[in-house]
């Protein structure tokens, strides 16, 4: 599967390790139309965790792409107020990635030894 980003692809790869099921970019929901109809800005949430009813966003990039994507999650929020999206910051993804690095480190004793 191609990602857009590689902390993407550490994020599925962590999500396939925890057996936790996810559909990549599966929806895109439009947040604005033109007056003719047509859409001019969309959200695509990056993971929909299919146990979980709930979208996953990362976002590792710049502060002021950021910006302009909480303003797009508060649009889908009234456009969809049941869609559930969790956004994951780039200081949210590195906890994550240490944390789940320091639990495998605590377990290899415990593996080499089984």
């Amino acid at each position: 599967m191609r990602f857009a980003h590689e902390s993407e692809a550490r994020l599925a790869a962590l999500l396939d390790f925890y057996g936790v099921a996810w559909e990549y970019e599966p929806v895109e929901f439009v947040l604005e139309w033109d007056a003719a109809g047509r859409p001019v800005s969309a959200f695509r949430p990056d993971f929909y965790l299919v146990d979980h009813c709930v979208f996953v966003e990362l976002t590792t990039l710049r502060q002021d792409l950021v910006t302009r994507k909480h303003a797009k999650l508060r649009r889908l929020g009234e456009l969809h107020p049941g869609v559930r999206v969790t956004l994951l910051h780039r200081r949210d993804y590195v906890n994550l990635l240490v944390r789940e690095r320091l639990g495998l480190l605590a377990l290899q004793p415990a593996l080499r030894s089984a």
